[in-house]
């Protein structure tokens, strides 16, 4: 089974925690029994989350040598310059080695003009412009997309996972166009 989550913002990509206070969890949103989640997406970061109860599916999605590409929306603060674009594009040196080449381009806001408000929203600051990227990138480090933003010189202030492999969020909804942030459904086909 393969189930397609839109994690809110906020909500751990697990099943427990053991915080004090504890914080939102996988388990309050009435997933389907045994599953868990392939991958995972920060604490801080949106979006789709794949679910499985297969292990070799699991493994496909996750391991690296699979090169399953990864579609991330993110806001970023400034007005990204084509030599920033371009460098994401080339792959930027993070402190634990160069990342790969990524596809990047900057969304155009009726592109974005879709997608679901975050709670709590972003703060907003009128002297200080701020615009979309879209990245795809094959690879998972920690916190990568944010790291490489960073690194060009455009900190990210919003960061949404829009696509897995085959699977994309804004395929998922129906009429609505997006699968609802909280909430999920089962999906079929191959991703590989």
């Amino acid at each position: 089974m393969l189930v397609a989550f839109n994690k809110p913002f906020g909500v751990l990509c697990q099943f427990t925690d053991r915080s004090t206070p504890p914080r939102p969890t996988l388990a309050g949103f009435g997933l389907p029994p045994a599953v868990y989640a392939a991958g995972r997406l920060d604490h801080d970061s949106e979006g789709l989350l794949l679910l499985t109860d297969d292990g070799t599916l699991a493994n496909r999605l996750t391991d690296p040598r699979h090169k399953q590409p990864k579609t991330y929306w993110v806001q970023v603060e400034g007005d990204p310059q084509p030599e920033q674009v371009q460098a994401l594009r080339a792959g930027v040196v993070l402190n634990d080695g160069p990342t790969r080449p990524a596809q990047a381009r900057r969304l155009a806001p009726e592109e974005v003009a879709t997608l679901w408000p975050r709670d709590p929203p972003v703060r907003f600051r009128k002297t200080v412009p701020d615009a979309w990227l879209e990245l795809v990138i094959g690879e998972g480090r920690n916190r990568q997309v944010r790291r490489m933003t960073a690194a060009v010189g455009l900190p990210t202030l919003r960061l949404v996972r829009v696509g897995i492999g085959g699977h994309r969020l804004d395929a998922m909804g129906g009429t609505q166009a997006w699968l609802s942030p909280g909430h999920w459904q089962r999906v079929g086909g191959s991703l590989l």
